[in-house]
């Protein structure tokens, strides 16, 4: 495997201050966190697939808010069905027991369906794929069926390697100094497969912040405040380079 399957550690985090600007729509029978540009970029729109504290969670919503700030119409859909996890769960939790109900049949399929719904509906030329922890693993499955053209991912989990191997466009990645999830020997490998597969590619890692920073940092803390905010942009640099036409 390219990263590790998720974890407890997937759960926990700092909710952050700020009032979405977006709207909740249902697309393809699906409830939808929309941010619309007031400036959008011709053609283009992101697909994020967030982490598995869901499409409501705050954090989440203000990062789509900022995608369309710089220009991208962004949609985040329920990926979980109603039934996401909610922020920093106890101990003994059943992670496991809930993952069972949230594998590649279940989830692929609405990823696929909100992709067609971009290019087909909405008509967007060209999509790229925004996935946080849960969500990288798509972002990286999509690259490979041609479904999505750019993808970036943070603190990505439970990509396959054989996954990593497939993409067909280009793929940034954030990374955590401490992710038990993305550890070291998993960023290493991953570096000698993006190397082989010849797509453009990023790794930046992030020192001072852990798992899950991207978007459940404490930014309270100058390390993780300085890298939550550097990811993003590292982001909206990547879909500006490859994204746009």
């Amino acid at each position: 495997m390219a990263s590790h399957a998720p974890a407890q550690c997937c759960t926990f985090g700092v909710k952050h201050e700020g009032t979405p600007t977006g709207k909740m729509e249902t697309v393809e029978d699906t409830e939808t966190y929309i941010a619309r540009p007031s400036s959008p970029h011709p053609s283009v729109a992101i697909l994020i697939i967030p982490d598995v504290i869901g499409h409501r969670f705050v954090n989440a919503q203000l990062i789509a808010d900022q995608f369309a700030a710089n220009g991208y119409l962004t949609y985040m859909p329920d990926v979980f069905f109603g039934d996401p996890i909610s922020l920093n769960r106890p101990a003994d939790f059943d992670f496991p027991g809930w993952a069972k109900n949230h594998g590649v049949d279940r989830t692929e399929p609405l990823i696929k369906k909100f992709v067609k719904h971009l290019r087909e509906t909405v008509g967007a030329k060209r999509v790229g794929a925004v996935g946080y922890c849960f969500g990288a693993k798509y972002v990286v499955r999509e690259l490979g069926a041609k479904g999505v053209d750019v993808g970036y991912v943070a603190h990505p989990s439970f990509v396959d390697a054989e996954e990593l191997k497939a993409i067909k466009g280009p793929l940034s990645i954030a990374a955590a100094e401490t992710d038990q999830i993305f550890p070291a020997d998993k960023r290493h490998e991953s570096e000698a497969i993006l190397k082989e597969v010849g797509q453009p590619y990023q790794i930046n890692l992030y020192s001072g912040v852990e798992h899950g920073f991207a978007v459940r940092g404490d930014m309270q803390k100058k390390e993780v405040k300085f890298g939550k905010e550097q990811a993003f942009y590292q982001a909206v640099q990547w879909f500006d380079t490859y994204l746009k036409e």
